[in-house]
């Protein structure tokens, strides 16, 4: 499979501020990949220069095969992360206006624009002006104009902000989508829920340099294993096995223990060895890693700094 973006040691200085530190990154066509980090991690900084908004300072990036987004630029679309829109147009013209620029002819970006509105549950309101419409929907036509000339590669700088629940699984339905006809969707986030559910891949980074690349059981097997057990009975034996990293007791609920296992460790020997050792467990709770943990353990304090859940 061909890459549809590729990055080789790219950087961007602001004066003496390393915004981005000599990032790689390769995204296979046809994937959903997130672009995830704490605020101030240099993710719009990244997207901005894939799409030639403004130059690396060392570096070289392809986007589609072409060493410029600007050659290939009918063959993207974009969603930034400042949101706007013309306020005195009506949804389904804006959506046609946007897919027209791209090269669409004028019919039939009129007739995608009402198709699109009317899959994503925004047919009734088609002939509104944008400013009459709610943040959510004016947010979804946003979108909605960003993909309607059917690119190839399509780039989403933080596309749930703002959005209601009910309206960030819509996004999450035009992500998958997306990728179902065959597009490369590259988005960034501080939600890591909709990461972890859609994502084929990820890369994490935090003051510009990458900390993590792959996909998310790839990152859950370089993490810690937790288990919660909970026993009136002296678990201390359990302590010395070689495989537990740490154990804590939780102090709002005697006998209830957080086991931190070694990455590689398999929970259920820890099942295996409390029966051996006769100890009678009243609660045996396995939990893979979250996301959201992967975050928070890889990022270290910066990640207090965005906002994860």
């Amino acid at each position: 499979m061909t890459d549809a973006l590729i990055l080789e040691s790219v950087s961007k200085l602001y004066g003496d501020f390393q915004a981005v530190d000599s990032l790689s990154l390769r995204i296979p066509r046809g994937s959903v990949y997130g672009f995830l980090g704490p605020n101030g991690a240099g993710k719009t900084t990244t997207l901005r220069m894939i799409l030639e908004i403004i130059r690396p300072t060392s570096g070289t990036i392809s986007v589609l095969g072409a060493p410029s987004a600007l050659q290939v630029r009918d063959r993207i679309g974009y969603l930034p992360e400042e949101k706007g829109l013309y306020k005195k147009m009506k949804a389904w013209s804006t959506i046609a206006y946007f897919a027209s620029l791209k090269g669409m002819g004028r019919k039939a970006a009129k007739t995608r624009a009402f198709e699109l509105l009317e899959q994503y549950g925004l047919g009734d309101f088609a002939e509104s002006k944008t400013e009459a419409l709610s943040k959510g929907m004016q947010q979804k036509v946003q979108v909605l104009a960003s993909i309607a000339h059917k690119p190839e590669f399509v780039i989403l700088d933080e596309p749930f902000s703002g959005l209601d629940p009910v309206n960030q699984e819509v996004m999450e339905e035009v992500i998958r989508d997306m990728s179902s006809a065959g597009a490369t969707v590259l988005f960034s986030t501080h939600v890591m829920s909709h990461a972890e559910r859609i994502c084929d891949r990820f890369v994490l980074i935090a003051k510009g340099a990458s900390l993590f690349d792959g996909t998310v059981d790839e990152a859950k097997a370089l993490m810690p294993r937790r288990v919660l057990i909970e026993s009136a009975g002296d678990l201390s034996s359990l302590e010395q096995l070689p495989f537990v990293k740490s154990v804590q007791e939780d102090l709002n609920q005697p006998g209830l223990h957080e086991y931190r296992l070694k990455p590689d460790a398999d929970p259920h020997h820890l099942l295996d060895a409390a029966y051996e050792k006769g100890i009678r467990l009243t609660r045996f709770d396995r939990s893979e890693p979250s996301l959201h943990d992967i975050f928070v353990h890889m990022v270290g304090p910066e990640a207090r700094e965005a906002t994860v859940r």
